[in-house]
C-alpha cells in the first residue's frame, strides 16, 4: 500500500473510530505487560500511581460480568447463540481487564529533569515541561464528572473516580488531546494520585 492509499484509508476511517481501535490495541498490550509485570516507566522517573479508587469498581464489574457469562451458559439453549454470547463477554471480561492493567504500567511520571507526564492508561498521555510548571500542591476534590474535563477557566480535570488529589499552576497553557481526538488547552492540571504529597514532594525537590 503507497503513502497516498494509506492516507485515503485514514481519510475513510472517523478518527474516533480510529483512536478507539488504538486505545483497545494499547490496552491488550499494556495486558501483556501487566502479566509479566512490567511497567512504561523511564529509568530515573518517579512512577505515581493512581488506580486506587477504580481497583475495587473494576474488580466488582469483572465478577459481575464473570457471573452474567455463566449465568447465559445455563440460561440459553441454542448452542449457536450460546457460542457467539461466550466470545463476545469473554472479549468483554478481558478488554475490562486489559483497561485497568493500562492504567497500572502507564502511571504518571515525574521525571528526572523536573517535567510532569500524566497518564491514564491508553486513553489520555500529557507532557508538561519543567519550566512550564509554577507550583504543585496537595489539593483534594470530589468532581463527580467524566474522565477529562476542562473548565472556561482553563482547568484540566484529569479524575479517578470522580476525584482528584493534586493542583499544579504553569506559567503557560499546554496543549492536549482528549480520548477521542478533541483538542484542548490548560493552564491549571488537577489529577489523582494515590500518593499526593509523594508527588508534590518531587516536583518540588526537581524545580
Amino acid at each position: 500500500m503507497t503513502g497516498r492509499d494509506t492516507s485515503k484509508a485514514r481519510t475513510r476511517v472517523p478518527v474516533v473510530m480510529r483512536r478507539l481501535l488504538t486505545h483497545e490495541v494499547r490496552a491488550l498490550y499494556s495486558l501483556g505487560l501487566w502479566a509479566l509485570r512490567r511497567r512504561q516507566v523511564p529509568e530515573g522517573a518517579l512512577a505515581v500511581a493512581y488506580t486506587g479508587p477504580q481497583t475495587a469498581m473494576m474488580y466488582g464489574l469483572l465478577f459481575v460480568s464473570l457471573v452474567e457469562t455463566v449465568m447465559l451458559a445455563l440460561v440459553i439453549p441454542w448452542p449457536l447463540a450460546h457460542a457467539v454470547l461466550l466470545v463476545v463477554d469473554g472479549y468483554g471480561i478481558v478488554l475490562v481487564l486489559a483497561l485497568h492493567a493500562a492504567c497500572v504500567v502507564r502511571p504518571h511520571l515525574v521525571v528526572s529533569d523536573g517535567s510532569l507526564r500524566l497518564r491514564y492508561g491508553a486513553l489520555f498521555d500529557l507532557a508538561v515541561p519543567a519550566a512550564a510548571i509554577v507550583s504543585a500542591r496537595v489539593e483534594r476534590r470530589h468532581l463527580g464528572r467524566g474522565l477529562v474535563a476542562v473548565d472556561p477557566d482553563g482547568v484540566l480535570d484529569l479524575s479517578v473516580g470522580g476525584q482528584t488529589t493534586v493542583r499544579v499552576e504553569l506559567a503557560e497553557p499546554v496543549a492536549f488531546t482528549r480520548p477521542l481526538g478533541r483538542k484542548g488547552a490548560a493552564r491549571v492540571l488537577r489529577f489523582h494520585a494515590d500518593d499526593p504529597r509523594m508527588v508534590v514532594a518531587a516536583l518540588d525537590t526537581v524545580r
